[in-house]
């Protein structure tokens, strides 16, 4: 069993990259083998339907998640939605790497009124490439964080909570 952690925030100071690291402390205290994918240390190229295909940093990023037991992706919410980062390496990685998968979210937003905006990237998974998408996910506004760590007690305890379903489900379904 391995989680694989992904960071898809491109600005240096994020603070979904601090719950997503919250997420991965989360785990392997529990015991739980963990793999993390940071976006800002390993860019893509945007997705162009064509020569971005053979972005030399592609192949690793795409067997770091076929070879996940379990997925928590980290979002930054812009304009009601996820960050394009993300949804670039959904297009980049494609089918191949997300059929089956069990994927939970972990958001950072600047405002309460964009909770339900990872939607619209949940369902495209689950429609697209039926991926299992964990109910709970964690939804947090920029006084949850402070520096590099969660300071505020309810989130963390939503991470927690968040990590270990994404184990939970992983391991049913993966028998």
């Amino acid at each position: 069993m391995s989680i694989l952690v992904i960071s898809t925030s491109l600005n240096p100071g994020s603070r979904s990259r601090v719950m997503a690291r919250q997420s991965v402390a989360d785990l392997q205290a529990a015991g739980v083998q963990t793999d993390w994918l940071d976006l800002q240390e390993t860019p893509l190229r945007m997705c162009d339907g064509g020569a971005a295909y053979g972005d030399p940093a592609l192949p690793g990023v795409k067997q770091q998640i076929i070879n996940a037991t379990g997925i928590i992706m980290a979002v930054p919410i812009y304009t009601f939605d996820v960050n394009a980062a993300a949804k670039n390496l959904i297009e980049m990685t494609g089918r191949d790497c997300w059929t089956e998968h069990v994927v939970g979210f972990i958001c950072a937003a600047g405002g309460q009124g964009s909770y339900m905006s990872v939607m619209q990237l949940a369902n495209s998974l689950m429609l697209d490439f039926r991926t299992f998408i964990v109910p709970r996910f964690v939804y947090a506004t920029k006084e949850a964080t402070e520096g590099d760590l969660v300071v505020d007690g309810d989130v963390k305890q939503r991470i927690t909570q968040l990590s270990m379903e994404v184990v939970k489900v992983s391991t049913a379904l993966r028998g």
